[in-house]
């Protein structure tokens, strides 16, 4: 087979190339000490090379110890086992917008950056008030409450107002199903530690939060993906894949969508489980941004009775990104499971947050803040949409409710392309194909319409796509 028939990166040999895609397997953990490497005819089939290009690759990997020879045998992966490298998990994409390098350049900004492409609000947009006043009355707890270990549940009050707050979705569950965590991320971490193995089949969205595709990575998941329309996911596919693939697991948003802003009808959610009990597959609804909803969307959880569906939040949006609390609600028969792999992996609760979220959401200045929050947002909505529209770039649903706009380009214009040449001018964006496993959404950006009042951006991004 000729040599010509792949590609190498910038100034790299085919040899090059090869050694390239072993060390990523390495990376990866898919080529752990001691596993065999494909055979030289099998990979060079696999790299579309010819033979003696994979035998000079893995000569040379050889030489620098990366690899061993057993004559007779083959070559075996060797030395100690890689750190995990998320990066090098899958396809070597483009780097410099992917989902880990987006979260990085937004959590590293400085003053100077502007963040339309972020996932949280400002901090002039929290009620930093009241979190001054909850720090007070924190401080003056008794010496447990701020020196001690949390219970592996969590504050029982707190899960109590969990478990009322809850109910006004519908949502019947009582404080023992209820487990307080770091976060939603963590909360999402624990549920795959929980339920999945390495090589289990994940469903999720397409587009979806691109944090999922990263920590089912973290987890050695086979992650397949089913697109998304404006009333959930496209249903006919969703059986298809189930079909095909019979996943473990499917994880997503059902009240306001990340990053589309769509909202999951009944009809779809109602189809939706139905699929879910023929096909024995576990839900976890993501509803971190519950509180931002202008009128109750329909849940996953609570037509379903907290059956085969788990549904995760946290406060992370409304409240506080530095105060980390967030919540799992579980069938009761999980909880004994769910309390040991919380004690093994992070023993006992951070009770201070837990503290500091109680104090907020008990002195009635929560509810006055999101009232006022839903408002500014839905301004920011219009205003971003129209400035938006003034340069050529169309929402895919007008004026959703949260925080995110989910928009197309113009024709012709790659969104990775504007996010590179926008970063140049210290504006961070998230395009399109971060939240795409297909990658098929090179022509979409997320905005973050709390984050564009600077009216610098759309000047920056008018110039990106003109260049």
């Amino acid at each position: 087979m000729a040599d010509t028939l792949i590609e190498p990166e910038s100034d790299q040999t085919l040899a090059e190339s090869v050694m390239a895609a072993v060390r990523q397997r390495i990376a990866a953990r898919s080529l752990t000490p001691g596993t065999r490497l494909p055979s030289i005819r099998a990979f060079a089939k696999t790299m579309q090379v010819s033979k003696s290009t994979v035998v000079e690759a893995y000569e040379r990997l050889a030489a620098e110890g990366a690899i061993r020879s057993r004559p007779g045998s083959g070559f075996y992966a060797a030395g100690s086992l890689a750190p995990l490298s998320l990066a090098e998990i899958g396809p070597r994409l483009d780097r410099a917008v992917d989902p880990l390098w987006v979260s990085r350049q937004s959590l590293d900004a400085g003053d100077e950056i502007l963040k339309p492409g972020c996932g949280w609000l400002p901090a002039s947009w929290m009620p930093q008030d009241g979190l001054r006043r909850a720090l007070r009355t924190v401080s003056r707890a008794d010496d447990v409450a701020l020196a001690d270990y949390g219970t592996p549940l969590g504050l029982p009050p707190l899960r109590q107002l969990l478990a009322r707050r809850m109910a006004g979705h519908g949502i019947e569950v009582s404080p023992e199903q209820i487990m307080l965590t770091e976060s939603g991320t963590q909360a999402i971490d624990m549920l795959c530690r929980f339920l999945i193995e390495p090589g289990d089949t994940v469903l999720v969205d397409d587009p979806c939060y691109f944090n999922f595709h990263a920590l089912l990575r973290a987890h050695r998941a086979k992650v397949v993906s089913v697109p998304y329309t404006p009333s959930g996911p496209d249903i006919e596919l969703f059986a298809q894949a189930l079909a095909e693939h019979r996943p473990r697991l499917y994880i997503t948003n059902s009240g306001i969508h990340n990053p589309t802003g769509a909202i999951l009808s009944p009809v779809t959610a109602h189809r939706l489980l139905k699929l879910a009990d023929q096909s024995d597959l576990t839900i976890v609804e993501d509803d971190i941004f519950a509180d931002f909803e202008h009128a109750p969307a329909p849940r996953l959880a609570a037509f379903d009775g907290l059956s085969r569906v788990v549904q995760i939040g946290s406060f992370s949006k409304t409240l506080s990104a530095s105060v980390r609390c967030g919540f799992i609600a579980a069938p009761r028969d999980w909880m004994e499971g769910l309390t040991d792999l919380k004690i093994a992996t992070t023993f006992g609760g951070g009770r201070l947050a837990a503290e500091l979220v109680l104090a907020l959401l008990k002195d009635g200045s929560y509810r006055k803040h999101m009232d006022l929050l839903r408002a500014r947002l839905a301004r920011a909505m219009v205003g971003t949409g129209s400035r938006l529209k003034a340069i050529g770039i169309t929402p895919w649903i007008e004026q959703p409710a949260g925080l995110f706009l989910w928009c197309s380009l113009p024709d012709g214009i790659d969104a990775a392309e504007v996010a590179r040449r926008a970063l140049a001018d210290n504006v961070v964006l998230a395009p399109g194909n971060v939240f795409s496993l297909s990658r098929t959404a090179s022509r979409f950006l997320r905005f973050n319409v709390a984050q564009c009042e600077d009216e610098r951006i759309f000047k920056v991004i008018e110039a990106a796509m003109a260049r």
